[in-house]
């Protein structure tokens, strides 16, 4: 691995974390630094002379969570459907730079996700396996589409145990659902509410259809 150069000011990024499992806080941002992504735990910034990395910046209680996510991308090493690591620091990882539209946003701006995208995360999720990780905490806000394949960031929770089912919710709400809604753009506060339902049911008592069932009642797309 070659000699990482870290901006010095990259210690005055302040993430702050907010309960209910919302988007992290932005306190401060530094001359030269752009956020691009803001997720539950960190976010993410690239600094202007060095675009191809990703600086993850976590919150101060969340930095179990970084070090969760450092041995995770140790372990898997090389791989075309993860990010290249690259190096930490005492409040962030440095990845490589990943271009490209999150499934989400595919969704809000009615771009198509090709089934060659579900295939690429099923593939990772095989190779997460094999490394005697745990793919789970797999959602549209941690897939990215690059030229029509799939890249997964977000690998923090791949060190617990048991299955969320998120990832095979969305799988099969792809290949049920999808049809209906390709290329369309979904309003915003559809996908929300969509989230937040979701975040507020317990897993045991979580019922796919009962839940598309609330959905198709919000967007005309389904009817």
């Amino acid at each position: 691995m070659p000699h990482l150069h870290v901006p010095a000011s990259i210690d005055y990024i302040q993430v702050i974390s907010n309960p209910h499992n919302e988007p992290v806080t932005i306190k401060e941002i530094p001359p030269r630094f752009e956020c691009v992504g803001v997720g539950t735990d960190a976010a993410v910034f690239r600094h202007k002379e060095q675009p191809h990395l990703a600086y993850k910046v976590y919150g101060e209680d969340k930095l179990h969570k970084k070090e969760n996510e450092e041995r995770v991308y140790k372990t898997l090493g090389s791989s075309p459907y993860f990010s290249i690591f690259y190096g930490s620091g005492d409040r962030y990882i440095v990845l490589s730079f990943e271009e490209g539209l999150s499934l989400y946003d595919c969704l809000l701006r009615g771009v198509n996700i090709p089934h060659q995208a579900i295939e690429d995360v099923e593939k990772a999720r095989m190779f997460v396996k094999e490394k005697s990780l745990n793919p789970r905490d797999i959602h549209l806000k941690n897939i990215l589409l690059q030229d029509g394949r799939a890249k997964v960031i977000d690998v923090s929770e791949y060190v617990h145990e048991g299955n969320d089912f998120r990832w095979e919710f969305l799988k099969r709400g792809y290949e049920e659902y999808y049809p209906l809604i390709k290329e369309r753009p979904i309003p915003l506060w559809v996908l929300e509410t969509c989230r937040k339902w979701y975040n507020q049911t317990k897993d045991s008592t979580f019922q796919f259809e009962d839940f598309m069932q609330k959905i198709k009642k919000l967007n005309p797309f389904w009817k």
